[in-house]
């Protein structure tokens, strides 16, 4: 099985032509695409509501990956706003519990920062992570090459599939510090997560800049570039039974636009059978 989406459905202009789309763009965005990222779940732990209504709103087939808190990564380098690290969990786990018991829980994503190398005490964060979200379906996306130089990838990897993390493989730009290789392996059985960021070198780094979010992801994916994903998303089905494939170069409003390229080059398509549908007759 493979799924192709985009990280978030608000900033996709293509999709939402008229006035009523725009209006109701989670539904509309369900009539192209069968998964989607949640972003806003890493800036606030949101409440069960919203997992409510996003449920209500998209076909039974629809699924859902969750980009965890900021404060479970490691990115709030200040105080949590929780009496401690324990309680912060608990409350991201209440927070999903509805969207897991719907069956449209993909995985919840842990993406790391750049400054989160291998070293003991991130491995320890990582256990610790792990044990705390016993049961509930977990994909891991780091953004420091340490995991991956040479002495020590093939450690990262067989822990990845020793504590059934879902790897997730990462197109981003080479740049110096910040970043990862392709690391084509499937670390899980069930599912394995590609994130697609584009490969603006220039734009990738903050650096001084004060654009620097409205530009890092600015790029659009050649045909010949998307040919070589379809390839390796054909071996990668060989190890895990679902491959969820997310755009996320949506700078320039590319994404979209590359995901229904590459749902073409490998000859998938949707049923599209939404709440939108439905509330029309």
């Amino acid at each position: 099985m493979i799924n192709i989406g985009l990280t978030g459905w608000g900033d996709h202009d293509s999709l939402y032509r008229d006035l009523r789309s725009s209006k109701m763009k989670l539904q509309t965005y369900s009539n192209h695409f069968p998964v989607v990222e949640i972003d806003s779940s890493f800036y606030a732990i949101q409440p069960e509501r919203n997992y409510k209504k996003w449920i209500e709103e998209t076909p039974d087939h629809f699924r859902f990956v969750v980009k965890a808190y900021q404060g479970m990564t490691g990115h709030m380098r200040g105080d949590i706003p929780f009496t401690n690290v324990d309680e912060m969990f608990e409350t991201f786990k209440q927070s999903i519990e509805i969207l897991e018991k719907s069956g449209k829980l993909t995985t919840v994503l842990f993406q790391y920062p750049p400054w989160f190398d291998c070293q003991t005490k991130h491995v320890d964060m990582l256990l610790y992570t792990k044990e705390k979200m016993k049961g509930i379906p977990s994909a891991i996306e780091f953004r420091n090459e340490t995991w991956f130089m040479p002495e020590y990838m093939q450690q990262t990897l067989s822990y990845l599939k020793h504590a059934k993390w879902m790897h997730t493989i990462c197109d981003e730009p080479q740049t110096e510090t910040g970043s990862i290789p392709i690391v084509l392996e499937a670390t899980h059985s069930d599912v394995t997560l590609i994130r697609l960021h584009g490969r603006n070198v220039h734009g990738w780094l903050r650096g001084n800049r004060e654009n620097w979010r409205a530009v890092r992801c600015l790029y659009r994916y050649s045909e010949e570039q998307l040919k070589d994903w379809a390839a390796h998303i054909e071996n990668l089905q060989k190890h895990s039974k679902e491959i969820v494939v997310l755009f996320n170069n949506n700078s320039g409003g590319d994404a979209a636009d590359n995901a229904k390229q590459l749902m073409r080059l490998l000859h998938l398509s949707y049923e599209a059978h939404s709440t939108l549908q439905m509330k029309l007759f």
